[in-house]
């Protein structure tokens, strides 16, 4: 063979390996790619599986919060629906007891209504009775009339004494009637005037306390925090005040209940800074009680201060100007102990100036007359001995103490001065409205009234009038005179003070009538 044909064979040869070799090379190519193509799908769906099975598990959350919020919202208005129906429920509690009280009241008064006819009827048998009376008494005189004629020396000489002593009894009576007409018509008017014109230049408020304080809260969910884990929180701060706490179905207020208006003052405004503050816990309660005590003391010393600027009285010991400020949390009979003592001040100071007394001093004695109910609850012995004690160890002057221990009669008067801080008291606490007293002890007095006027001999009926200030008491014109009954009057008045306790005074009105009834036909 020549050489170009070997070369071509050559060439043919090369290529044909070169072709089986790339074709070769080619087919494997081939192989992995195809491999590394499935490799990825299978990546790509395995890595979509996993974001399937992530979208699915936030779907179901979403799902769940969703179903969860609608749980919440069905459960807040099953919640609410049930508060409606408990206030409901409780409204209707409330007019159920309103009926029955309104029951109960009307058959009282159905009682009462019964029990007054039936002391009419009683009446007018007694009445009868009476009438039947008179009329033996009648028939009797008449028959003793008959008889004088027939009397011996000795027996009409026992006629006309019994006469005669009669006659000085009415004539005893007259007398006594026409002192008193004078007495009345000097003295009376002259203290009369002086006593009206201080009670017309005197104001003064009264304030009745009860033993409850009512403490406002923002809303009912505090109440729990109040009541604290298991009711630690309100018994650590009943503990660190000494007062109850009443916590109740009542919306949206606390009750403070406690029988020292002081302590409960206390605990009214630890419990207002307790809630203005938001930590309540028993420390942060011992802490705010602490200093509400503390700040309770400084305001004392304020308010005897002002008490003392309203009155008109200075130079007072720092420990009485407390005592003063502790006044203000005291009552008697509802009465406000402070305002009273001011009243009772000023009104000394007015009829002093009128009768050229030192008003000065009369105003310093009225002011401390009731000092020693400041702390008689805590301290043996009456408020007046009490208050002596204060006095003299304060060096208070010695009409002023004379006035504290005379003021209800325990001492004698050493000075003009303890009368009239006397009188001002009467006229402060016998004030309309000044005062109160319990239905049940206010119905016992007026009875207890009626009960002695009606024992004295003479009285046909007695009724007290005017919330027990006066008894009025109308009398048989046939068993007593005129003269008589201005001197029944008197004892009545005495019996009444001897057996009765009252606050003021008690006027005593007898009434005599006699009727002339002829009938034309």
């Amino acid at each position: 063979m020549d050489n170009p044909t070997v070369l071509l064979v050559i060439g043919l040869g090369t290529d044909l390996i070169f072709f089986g070799l790339g074709w070769f090379i080619g087919r494997r190519l081939i192989k992995a790619k195809l491999a590394a193509s499935r490799q990825e799908a299978g990546r790509i769906i395995a890595d979509a599986q996993k974001e399937a099975e992530t979208i699915f598990k936030e779907k179901m959350l979403e799902l769940k919060d969703e179903q969860l919020q609608l749980r919440a919202s069905l459960e807040a208005e099953l919640r609410q629906k049930q508060d409606d129906i408990a206030r409901m429920e409780r409204s209707l509690k409330d007019r159920e007891q309103n009926v029955r009280v309104r029951a109960e009241e009307l058959d009282k008064k159905t009682k009462e209504a019964d029990r007054l006819v039936q002391s009419n009827i009683a009446k007018e048998k007694a009445l009868q009775q009476k009438q039947s009376r008179l009329d033996q008494l009648e028939n009797e005189a008449q028959t003793a009339l008959e008889r004088v004629a027939a009397l011996s020396k000795e027996q009409a000489l026992e006629e006309l004494k019994e006469s005669l002593l009669e006659k000085a009894r009415e004539a005893t009576a007259e007398s006594v009637k026409e002192m008193r007409d004078v007495a009345r018509q000097t003295a009376n008017k002259e203290a009369r005037e002086i006593v009206i014109s201080a009670i017309q230049r005197s104001a003064a408020d009264h304030a009745v306390e009860s033993t409850v304080s009512v403490v406002t809260i923002p809303n009912d969910e505090i109440k729990g925090r109040i009541i604290g884990r298991e009711g630690r929180n309100i018994r650590a701060f009943e503990q660190a005040t000494g007062v109850d706490i009443i916590v109740d179905d009542t919306p949206e207020v606390v009750i403070v209940s406690a029988f020292d208006p002081l302590r409960r003052e206390v605990a009214r405004l630890a419990l207002e800074k307790l809630m203005a503050d938001g930590r309540i816990h028993p420390g942060r309660i011992e802490e705010l009680v602490k200093k509400c005590e503390k700040e309770m003391q400084e305001q004392l010393v304020q308010i005897g201060e002002a008490a003392c600027h309203e009155a008109g009285v200075s130079g007072l010991h720092a420990e009485i100007i407390k005592l003063l400020g502790r006044l203000k949390f005291r009552t008697s009979y509802g009465q406000n102990i402070l305002q009273h003592s001011i009243e009772v001040a000023h009104l000394t100071g007015l009829m002093c100036a009128q009768l050229g007394l030192d008003a000065k001093l009369g105003r310093r004695a009225g002011l401390l007359h009731d000092l020693g109910k400041a702390i008689d609850r805590f301290t043996e012995g009456t408020h007046v001995q009490i208050g002596v004690e204060l006095a003299k160890k304060y060096r208070e002057p010695k009409v002023v103490i004379n006035a504290i221990a005379a003021h209800h009669g325990d001492e004698e008067f050493t000075s003009p001065i303890g009368v009239l801080a006397q009188a001002a008291d009467a006229v402060s606490g016998a004030r309309p409205g000044a005062r109160r007293e319990t239905l049940e002890i206010y119905i016992q007095r007026l009875q207890k009234l009626e009960e002695i006027t009606n024992a004295f001999r003479g009285v046909q009926r007695a009724y007290a009038i005017q919330a027990g200030r006066e008894v009025r008491v109308v009398v048989e014109p046939e068993k007593v005179t005129d003269a008589m009954a201005e001197v029944m009057a008197l004892d009545i008045a005495k019996k009444i003070e001897s057996e009765l306790e009252y606050p003021g005074q008690i006027k005593v009105t007898v009434l005599r009538e006699f009727r002339a009834i002829g009938v034309a036909k």
